[in-house]
């Protein structure tokens, strides 16, 4: 199925239902969450995933499980999606939480096959034996890097978010502090406890997860400027270091 709302078939006897949808540029899908389970594929451009506990980056040929009845919202950079929607009971092993993972050639060529099937496609013969196989190649996937957790209270979620918008790396714990009315030692304390990282540590991943949808569209060396690294060099390393992929392989060129 294609361009389909999956309102009008989720009520279709089956554990797997796979909907292709294209989207214009820019697109954002606002708060919502689905019933069943979501296996998210941007077979071009980039999606970023919002949840209340986090922030997640989908570079192209990858996908993210989001789990049912997840409140989530989706920014669509480019994107033409293929997704299986998948009844909880049929996957007791989905993560718990938002997870980015790894879409190889076998798992990539029955997601396009599987988005050609009718919602009520037959569950016996190569339909079905698709649909099944899906799930063992998705149960089978390795989870990868691309995210941050957002603390839990408002105001530290706030300053996340705004900063993840907009990557400044001329703030310091100093400024943060002072927006929330407290010391620089306990800011940080109560960041860490919230997050498990460092305020430092935090910005200095957001600003390498937001380099990620600026690669479609920049040169590496115009994206290290633009995120305040002393050389494309400097980002490349730590860009390499985060992801295991140097920035280079998510390029237009590329």
């Amino acid at each position: 199925m294609k361009n389909v709302a999956l309102e009008a078939v989720d009520h279709v006897d089956r554990a797997v239902l796979p909907i292709g949808t294209d989207y214009p540029p820019g697109h954002v899908l606002d708060w919502h969450e689905h019933r069943r389970a979501q296996f998210l594929y941007g077979a071009t451009g980039v999606m970023v995933v919002d949840t209340a506990e986090g922030t997640w980056t989908v570079p192209p040929e990858r996908a993210v499980l989001i789990p049912a009845a997840t409140q989530h919202r989706v920014r669509m950079l480019g994107v033409s999606t293929r997704s299986l929607y998948v009844e909880p009971d049929a996957v007791p092993w989905w993560p718990a939480t938002c997870t980015v993972v790894d879409v190889p050639p076998l798992l990539r060529e029955l997601l396009l096959s599987a988005v050609e099937f009718e919602a009520d496609y037959s569950l016996s013969g190569r339909e079905g034996c698709i649909a099944t196989l899906l799930l063992h190649e998705v149960a089978a996937r390795t989870p990868l890097p691309f995210h941050v957790a957002l603390p839990s209270s408002a105001d530290l979620a706030e300053l996340c978010r705004g900063y993840l918008a907009a990557p400044d790396v001329g703030v310091t714990n100093a400024d943060w502090a002072g927006r929330t009315a407290l010391s620089e030692r306990a800011f940080t304390r109560r960041f860490r406890s919230e997050t498990g990282e460092s305020p430092a540590v935090w910005r200095g991943r957001a600003r390498l997860l937001a380099a990620v949808p600026l690669l479609r569209t920049a040169s590496v060396s115009d994206v290290a400027g633009r995120l305040g690294y002393a050389s494309p060099a400097a980002f490349t390393a730590a860009f390499t270091r985060l992801f295991g992929l140097p920035p280079s392989r998510f390029t237009a060129a590329h």
